[in-house]
Order: C-alpha cells, then sequence, then structure tokens
C-alpha cells in the first residue's frame, strides 16, 4: 500500500511544490483495516513558519456537517427521540414564534434540512448582526428568510444543531467524540487557516467559519476539527459495519438531487472524481478539506489541506486537485 499512496498523493505534492497550497494530508483506508498516510508542506507560512505533520489537526469546516451533526441528528432518531420527518418545530417549540400559522419554517423537517432541500439560503452572514451567541441564535430562528429554489445551505445545519442543543440539553461540543475528532479548540498542534481581517489576525486553533465563531464555536454546520487519523477513524466506522444500519442506510440512500442525508452522492464533475463507482458518499469543506467514502470497493480517503492560507481571495485549484487525488486514489487502490 506505500508504494499506491505514493502515487496517489502525486497530485497534492505537486500542489504543494508549486506553492498552490501551503500543505496536504492525504490519508486512505480500506475496509479490511489497512491505512496509509502522506504529509507534505507547511501547517502555517505567517505569522511563524511550522511544517506540517500527521500529527495536526486540521479545521474541518463543513465536514463537520457529515462526521458531527449528521450523526447526531442520526443518533437521537435512531434512539427514537425524533423522527426524522416530523418538522423541527418538535424540538424547536419557538421556531417563527411571532407568525405560528403562516411561517414556512415551522414546516420544515429535519429530513428536509438534512438533504438542503429547503428555501432557505445559502449563507447569511449572521456574525455581522451582534457578537451574543445566544441573540443571533435568536435572530436565526425569528428572521424571515428569504424564499429560493433548493440549494446547499449552512442555515439548514445551524437550525439542526439548535435542535441538538434543545434535544440534549447540551452544546454540541459536550457530545462524545473519538479520539482525533473535537470542537476547538483542538488538544494537539493545529494548522492555520486565514488572516482574517475581522478578527485581526491568523486563524489557528479557532475555527475560521466566521459564523460558526460567533455562534460560539460549536454550530451545527462548521466546527469540528480532525487529525487525519481522527478522519480516517470515523470513515472507517462508516465501512468496516461499526457504524449501525439505520445510519448507514440514511447516509447512503438518495433522498434529493445529488443528497442524501447530509452528504453528497457521486455525480458527474463533483470533487471526488469521475473514477469512484455510484456507491460514493462525500463532503468538502472551505478550508481545504473533504472526505469520500466508495462502499462499493471499501475505500475511503481524505484530502486536507490548508488552502485558504493566508488567505482565500486566491486561485488554488482546489476543484482539481480534489478531483485528480480521488481519481489517482482508485487508480491504485480501487
Amino acid at each position: 500500500m506505500s508504494e499506491a499512496i505514493d502515487r496517489a498523493f502525486a497530485p497534492a505534492l505537486a500542489a504543494v511544490e508549486d506553492g498552490r497550497i501551503p500543505g496536504a494530508t492525504l490519508g486512505v483506508a480500506t475496509a479490511d483495516g489497512r491505512r496509509a498516510v502522506r504529509v507534505a508542506g507547511m501547517a502555517a507560512l505567517v505569522p511563524e513558519p511550522a511544517p506540517l505533520t500527521e500529527a495536526h489537526w486540521f479545521d474541518l469546516a463543513s465536514v463537520s456537517k457529515v462526521i458531527a451533526t449528521t450523526t447526531m441528528i442520526l443518533s437521537l432518531a435512531e434512539a427514537g427521540r425524533i423522527d426524522l420527518d416530523r418538522p423541527l418545530t418538535d424540538a424547536i417549540p419557538d421556531l417563527r414564534q411571532y407568525d405560528v400559522a403562516n411561517a414556512a419554517e415551522r414546516r420544515l423537517t429535519f429530513r428536509d434540512c438534512l438533504a438542503h432541500r429547503t428555501f432557505l439560503p445559502a449563507v447569511e452572514p449572521i456574525y455581522t448582526y451582534g457578537d451574543d451567541p445566544e441573540r443571533l441564535r435568536a435572530f436565526v430562528l425569528q428572521r424571515e428568510w428569504c424564499h429560493g429554489e433548493p440549494c446547499y445551505s449552512d442555515i439548514n445545519f445551524i437550525l439542526l444543531g439548535i435542535a441538538i442543543e434543545r434535544i440534549t440539553g447540551a452544546p454540541l461540543s459536550a457530545w462524545p467524540l473519538p479520539e482525533g475528532l473535537a470542537f476547538g479548540p483542538p488538544p494537539g498542534p493545529a494548522v492555520a487557516t486565514e488572516a482574517c481581517p475581522w478578527r485581526g489576525r491568523v486563524m489557528k486553533g479557532e475555527v475560521h467559519d466566521e459564523n460558526a465563531w460567533a455562534l460560539g464555536g460549536a454550530p451545527g454546520h462548521a466546527g469540528l476539527f480532525g487529525t487525519v487519523a481522527g478522519v480516517l477513524g470515523y470513515a472507517r466506522g462508516l465501512l468496516d459495519g461499526s457504524a449501525s444500519r439505520f445510519q448507514l442506510e440514511a447516509i447512503r440512500s438518495h433522498l434529493h438531487a445529488n443528497r442524501t442525508c447530509g452528504w453528497e452522492k457521486r455525480f458527474t464533475g463533483w470533487h471526488g472524481g469521475d473514477a469512484c463507482s455510484g456507491e460514493t458518499i462525500g463532503h468538502t469543506g472551505f478550508t481545504g478539506t473533504g472526505l469520500w467514502v466508495d462502499f462499493q470497493r471499501g475505500l475511503a480517503w481524505t484530502l486536507l489541506t490548508n488552502r485558504i492560507h493566508p488567505t482565500r481571495h486566491r486561485e488554488t485549484g482546489i476543484l482539481e486537485l480534489r478531483r485528480a487525488t480521488g481519481d489517482a486514489v482508485i487508480a491504485v487502490l480501487g
């Protein structure tokens, strides 16, 4: 497997050597327990240069949606504490409470939000409306959102995160997580993300996503950190039968467009490349992270980069890199 992952890592290594991204880690895991990791480049360029290692923690950004929030919601559903096809108001009765009769938000279900089949906008600069996490949660719940065509929306998962908090009576950060996964600050060396003009510093060990930061660091759409070992450990649980049948059926079942519960399902032109099977799911994170699981081949891979360091405002070719990596992984290991 060592020679194979060297070849699979070639696109990412070239991106680092060409200066398109500071650093990259590729991890591959199989259903039969094999695992391999390759690392290249820098965890930080500024303010202090630091080489990237296998022990570094990445801000997983929207990969949090599948590893953390989707898993939590499905666990609560499996335990009978929620019905995925019931409205969010079962857990959040005060959602749009000043327009109980007409508010469309009150009719959204847990499954609608998991599948991104709502009318909610892709993103909203919630952090610009204040600096009190509880007040911002109230803003999310009482805002009359503009209606649009269904799209991938952070708001869907912010609402799911609030629902989890209401059901469990605890923040998402209190949920037990496997080794190598944690809400910030991580318990080890962290990879730097952006030099944030709003916060006036390079983000390192603090969640990069502005809304997640303003909402307290652990809402439903972002905030999880992980090492390559932690991400691979989660993926192997999907491949080796550790995950429950209920959860596996939910995340593999097509719901809307190219979506399952939480995840994307393979489609032409997606970030996972064209070589993977039709039984592949995946998710990416804005910071440069991603995870893909090919159930037909019993194979998972994660590409973790810091492509927005020190700024998001440059072209890194991350889509092409992800696709080339996925195709290379399948070519040598599939």
